[in-house]
């Protein structure tokens, strides 16, 4: 992990831009990430209708911005088995105790989506 993500893991969240499928233009999202190496793991509770996904899915260049550093990245799917369950794990472990909600249905039916980041 290159330092600037080491010292941004533990952060509440990111800053997702895609470029939007129909219009071209930059959308920006808040959500929840978990990092791996060079790699920020996301989880989409909308599955594959996430607007965001969509996009990302169409145009796979993205923007990552945690507090005030900004990242480029590619966006892919999560395919990989063992892949799948730590994508899982660590987002559910990042943000089990800091949300009053349930997240274990969430963790298990959302669909992970990697970034991987530019070096």
């Amino acid at each position: 992990m290159t330092p600037d993500l080491q010292k941004l893991a533990e952060e509440d969240f990111c800053y997702l831009t895609t470029t939007g499928r129909i219009s071209g233009r930059p959308h920006t999202i808040e959500i929840w990430f978990a990092i791996q190496e060079q790699t920020l793991y996301m989880l989409s509770g909308g599955r594959d209708r996430s607007d965001w996904v969509k996009n990302a899915l169409q145009n796979p260049n993205v923007q990552v911005k945690i507090n005030s550093t900004l990242f480029t990245g590619s966006a892919r799917p999560v395919t990989n088995n063992q892949e799948d369950a730590l994508a899982r794990k660590i987002v559910f472990e990042k943000y089990s105790h800091r949300s009053s909600d349930d997240l274990v249905e969430w963790s298990q039916i959302s669909l992970p989506i990697a970034i991987d980041i530019a070096v």
